[in-house]
């Protein structure tokens, strides 16, 4: 979570609301994704409207996966498997440049101009170069089939759809029945380039000497990631909204790539250069940047804005550019956390009924102390969830707790204000010591199984299936005395 730099939020009609239950449903739109963060890129600055469409995309994305990450190892090998990739592929001419992206989420995605992205979350999942390579050849085809400038064809006509339904139609069900015919068409056009690159992919990866099979295991080790995601505040597992993205659902996919694998190769042929992959990654940050605060369980601390919380028993919290995100197992309850500047002349009762979210209950403000802190709480309704309100004034800034529920308030109104007292400043001694989870290379000795690395993983749950995951293995697989494997740690 970020810093607001505005004294100004008036999200009016639910906007904040929905911002938390979207949120916490949908994923982006990107050829590999995980970890369901909001993708609203945040308005640049009124000069970056000179700039190329290209340039204006490059630093949209870069203002929403946290800027680049810079490592002088990752890079050297990105840029050696790129040149491989590129002089095996249908057009050598091609020039591309990849950007690593300060972001946990996995994820990588291409511009039409050849700007590639991966992000470390993507970077810490993967487990050697062939896997590296399958996504780096996906987002090529995608450019050398000319798939991001068709999509912003399709994009522009859906967006024109979308204003004629609006304005045209009388009928608001027929508005909407055009307006989803419309999505539908577009993500099913999308599915099928997403379902097209991997096939070219997995050609220039095996002609540039590389494991076929690598696509295969990547996608595998993806789903497996996703399906440790908790269910969506709405109910929906997160797993079925790739039916209906902008790329197919995992499975899916697995089984195309390893069709295409099988036309190039039989498995475990081919380069996968894993002792190299593992040497770059050794120390790669897993998770949050330090700059924008830890998850630890229930737990967000943020050592530069210095403060800490706890979130209520049951709770799945998310850290975004733009919140602290929270949703309870069985998605019917949920919380935000954000930064807001108020005037130091208005009261926090009064900002809270200022508009900023609508249907408050003026007879539910309460002025109250947050741990020393001047606070109010006040009670929103809509249809569905109630909301509990509250405002705390830290320094010169206000935070924003947003708790909602299906059920009745009453039931879950004590664990939220328990969940609020929580909400204190860190001592000096607990900032100095929030560190950043890395990734550490490890070597495998005579004996040592995957439950013995378990235990020195340093995560807030699921260690053994975590450490399975980052490195590609199946539950019950016995481990090789002298391989490397990657574990997390402080």
């Amino acid at each position: 979570m970020r810093r607001s730099l505005t004294s100004s939020d008036r999200c009016r009609a639910w906007r904040a609301a929905s911002a938390l239950l979207l949120a916490l449903a949908l994923s982006g739109c990107a050829s590999y994704v995980s970890g369901y963060r909001p993708v609203a890129l945040p308005d640049l600055p009124k000069q970056a409207d000179t700039l190329a469409p290209s340039q204006r995309e490059h630093q949209r994305i870069l203002a929403t996966y946290g800027g680049a990450y810079q490592n002088a190892k990752l890079e050297a090998l990105i840029t050696r498997v790129v040149e491989q990739l590129v002089a095996a592929s249908e057009r050598p001419d091609l020039k591309y440049k990849v950007t690593i992206l300060n972001s946990p989420a996995v994820n990588a995605f291409a511009l039409p101009n050849g700007q590639l992205y991966a992000t470390r979350g993507l970077l810490a999942l993967a487990s050697d170069n062939a896997e590296l390579a399958s996504v780096l050849s996906h987002e090529m085809a995608h450019v050398i089939a000319r798939h991001a400038a068709i999509r912003e064809d399709q994009v522009r006509q859906a967006a024109l759809i979308s204003r004629v339904a609006t304005d045209v139609f009388n009928d608001p069900q027929m508005s909407a029945l055009t307006l989803a015919k419309s999505k539908l068409a577009l993500a099913g056009f999308s599915r099928a380039q997403e379902l097209e690159a991997d096939g070219i992919g997995v050609g220039i990866a095996s002609r540039a000497g590389y494991d076929p099979f690598g696509a295969v295991r990547f996608l595998s080790a993806m789903g497996r990631n996703i399906a440790m995601r908790p269910t969506s505040s709405s109910g929906i597992d997160p797993r079925m909204l790739d039916f209906l993205s902008s790329h197919p659902a995992t499975p899916d996919r697995v089984q195309n790539a390893r069709a295409n694998a099988r036309q190039y190769a039989a498995p475990g042929t081919g380069n996968r250069e894993k002792a190299t992959y593992l040497a770059a990654v050794d120390g790669l940050p897993y998770g949050e940047d330090p700059s924008e605060g830890f998850v630890r369980g229930r737990r967000f601390l943020h050592p530069k804005l210095g403060f800490t919380f706890l979130a209520p028993e049951g709770f799945s919290l998310d850290n975004t550019a733009q919140a602290v995100l929270g949703v309870k197992e069985g998605g019917a309850q949920a919380l935000r956390l954000d930064v807001v500047r108020v005037s130091a002349e208005q009261s926090l009762g009064d900002y809270l009924k200022s508009g900023w979210i609508e249907n408050v209950d003026p007879t539910s403000l309460e002025d109250l102390t947050v741990n020393g802190f001047a606070a109010a709480t006040a009670i929103a309704r809509g249809e569905q969830w109630t909301f509990r309100l509250y405002a705390i004034r830290f320094g010169s800034e206000v935070y924003r707790f947003i708790f909602a529920t299906k059920s009745r308030l009453q039931e879950s109104d004590r664990v939220f204000r328990e969940s609020v007292d929580t909400f204190r400043r860190l001592s000096l001694s607990e900032m100095s010591g929030a560190k950043p989870l890395r990734l550490k290379v490890v070597a495998v000795e005579a004996g040592d199984s995957p439950e013995h690395f378990a235990r020195q993983m340093t995560v807030a749950d699921r260690p053994l299936e975590r450490f399975l995951v980052i490195n590609g293995l199946e539950p019950g697989e016995t481990l090789k005395a002298g391989d490397k494997v990657k574990i997390v740690v402080e």
